[in-house]
């Protein structure tokens, strides 16, 4: 029998995000090309593994990506974001030969959907092969899964990723990222409502998200040029 608790980050009120199930967390930055798209990602490190832990949601941890009570000082974190499935929020595309989904409030600005040609004109456009794995390619390295390919036959195209946490760091934009979650991990409400499960969701960790817990961006408004080191 399995006794393994399920991996879960529960969402605590106005305050930090609790990871449980011993979930592994890493840090990654954004590798890029000369037009500024992102191509893939850079190991900065792994953190040691952890039943229970913390993740800063407030922005202002100085032991960051983990909490240190700073939100105490009056961080207000009201979650906004919609409980409903995405495929009732994203809108689609229609392409040639393959189709796409977009819910465009999770964007998370990764710009995974510019490395070989827009993502949206690449559906619309193009009739061979190479142009549609290039879109199946940009859509599901799209961390936040606001973009998901779509095949003819309606199969939504998704990688297989492994149930782990990775804290996103954009070298480019000179500012700290989102959180990613991979593999269905689930994320509950500070009520204990769970949200949608998807494959990849990207979590706010600048606290000035509009649609809490999830990334829309708003960090790019706040580009302060560097990392704060992690404590050993």
């Amino acid at each position: 029998m399995n006794t393994q608790d399920p991996k879960k980050v529960k969402v605590l009120e106005n305050g930090p995000y609790e990871v449980t199930g011993n979930v592994p967390l890493d840090q990654l930055g954004y590798l890029y090309n000369e037009n500024g798209a992102s191509t893939g990602y850079e190991h900065i490190r792994t953190f040691p593994l952890q039943q229970t832990y913390h993740l800063c949601r407030c922005g202002r941890s100085n032991n960051k990506p983990y909490c240190d009570g700073s939100h105490l000082q009056g961080f207000y974190g009201k979650e906004t974001a919609t409980h409903r499935p995405y495929e009732q929020t994203a809108l689609f595309t229609e392409g040639k030969r393959i189709d796409m989904l977009d819910a465009q409030n999770l964007c998370a600005v990764a710009r995974f959907c510019d490395t070989n040609g827009t993502t949206w004109d690449l559906v619309q456009e193009g009739d061979d092969e190479e142009t549609i794995e290039t879109v199946i390619r940009q859509c599901c390295n799209c961390p936040s899964g606001r973009l998901t390919a779509v095949t003819k036959d309606g199969k939504r195209i998704e990688p297989e990723l492994a149930q782990e946490i990775s804290i996103l760091e954009d070298t480019v934009a000179e500012t700290h990222g989102p959180i990613w979650l991979k593999g269905g991990i689930s994320v509950e409400d500070a009520n204990g409502r769970p949200y949608a499960a998807r494959n990849r969701m990207t979590l706010c960790r600048c606290g000035k998200s509009r649609n809490k817990p999830f990334c829309d961006a708003r960090h790019m408004e706040d580009r302060e040029g560097n990392k704060e080191e992690i404590p050993e």
